[in-house]
């Protein structure tokens, strides 16, 4: 077991391995093992996206109420367990579209709610961008790793590992409750202080929202795009995009700790307002691009873009938010509105000349509006307002 100056490391490493082992192989996996044609692929898919969108606006706010993120992990972790399996023993598509619906739901606010916790016991968002690091390392191996027990042992090999690794998620999670219990017997955790429901506070919230939504839509429908765009557009090998987001993903790494520590001299909302800034640059250099070389030599922007949405972007929803849990729930779904985006992005493609290249066109566009409207914020109303928080006892303590 690990010991408690290590174990949210060992726990978010843990998670990502979790959710980079499902995620990107659930589609080949309902493919493979039930014999989904394309477009029952897209009816299932819409309908798992829908209960994880109801799920992590419900089981937050439960959380909220009653202080209790951690144990919430150790259910969210239970039931990614139960999917594992269950998937791993029916043999239709329609148990296992059951399955997706009755327990991918409530497994997929577990990592959320580790977020929520840290925010609930005072972290600081550079310690929170350490986490979230550790997560995007734990991307870095996971599909890979995953491609290769599926070409070799296939769908339901992946399946058990994968109950393994939630079965280990429940335990980390069981132990870091039982160590929060230990630091503080006599007093529970206070629960979240309800967000004021002011006008302006609302509406800060929404255009907040609608701005992440917008830029996690150009996220995604990126990712989904580049493949296409080095194969028709550049004419290269769609080895070539595999390559542009392995770098992408390793310079995250550095970046989002880089971004953590500029997180104690500029506000959460500015560092993502110069992501947005570095997306717009991004696309646009993408859009005419003709080299190989720079594709690979944008992904630094990218890198920057991308750490600042997905790293501090969490952070400014726990700024405007004091519910953790709805909080963090609330910037997960801006994540699966803009997902949804992403069909329609990606079909523009085929009414220009630009072809794929219309994808980006449109994303700068898209990631110059969001950052302009943060931008805005930013100096109306929350540029002196930065968040003072007490240190993380969990990251601070002294090393036995």
């Amino acid at each position: 077991m690990p010991t408690p100056r290590s174990l949210i490391p060992a726990v978010t490493l843990l998670w990502g391995l979790q959710a980079s082992f499902l995620a990107p192989a659930l589609a080949l996996l309902l493919a493979s093992l039930y014999g989904a044609s394309p477009g029952q692929l897209g009816i299932v898919l819409t309908v798992y996206n829908v209960a994880t969108l109801v799920a992590s606006f419900a089981l937050p706010a439960w959380a909220d109420r009653r202080g209790v993120y951690l144990q919430m992990m150790v259910v969210a972790g239970a039931f990614t367990a139960a999917l594992a399996l269950s998937l791993s023993l029916v043999t239709s598509l329609t148990g296992a579209t059951l399955a997706l619906v009755l327990l991918g739901g409530p497994a997929s606010v577990g990592f959320t709610m580790l977020f929520a916790h840290l925010r609930h016991i005072g972290a600081t968002t550079d310690r929170m961008m350490q986490v979230r690091a550790l997560f995007a390392f734990a991307w870095v191996a996971g599909p890979p790793v995953a491609a290769v027990i599926l070409d070799q042992w296939g769908g339901r090999a992946l399946l058990g590992i994968l109950t393994v690794v939630a079965s280990v998620n429940v335990a980390t999670a069981w132990r870091l409750t039982a160590q929060r219990r230990q630091q503080s017997p006599a007093s529970p955790d206070p629960v979240a202080p309800r967000t004021p429901t002011t006008g302006a506070l609302k509406g800060r919230v929404i255009a907040v929202t609608v701005a992440f939504v917008m830029l996690q839509a150009t996220n995604t429908s990126s990712v989904a795009a580049i493949s296409l765009f080095v194969t028709q557009r550049m004419g290269v090998s769609v080895s070539w995009a595999g390559a542009a987001l392995g770098v992408a993903a390793a310079i995250e790494i550095p970046t989002m700790l880089l971004m953590g520590r500029l997180s104690r001299r500029f506000s959460n909302l500015s560092l993502v307002a110069t992501g947005s800034l570095a997306g717009v640059a991004y696309y646009t250099s993408m859009v005419f691009l003709d080299s190989v070389l720079v594709l690979l030599a944008v992904q630094v922007l990218n890198a920057w873009f991308v750490s600042a949405v997905q790293g501090i972007g969490i952070t400014v929803f726990q700024d405007l938010v004091r519910r953790p849990g709805l909080a963090s729930g609330l910037f997960s779904n801006t994540n699966r509105i803009g997902a949804i985006l992403t069909g329609p992005i990606i079909a523009l493609a085929g009414t220009t000349a630009l072809g794929y290249g219309t994808v980006f066109a449109v994303n700068a566009g898209l990631a110059m509006t969001a950052g302009t409207m943060l931008a805005v914020l930013w100096r109306r109303t929350l540029g002196h307002s930065r968040v003072k928080l007490s240190p993380c006892p969990e990251f601070d303590a002294p090393a036995s």
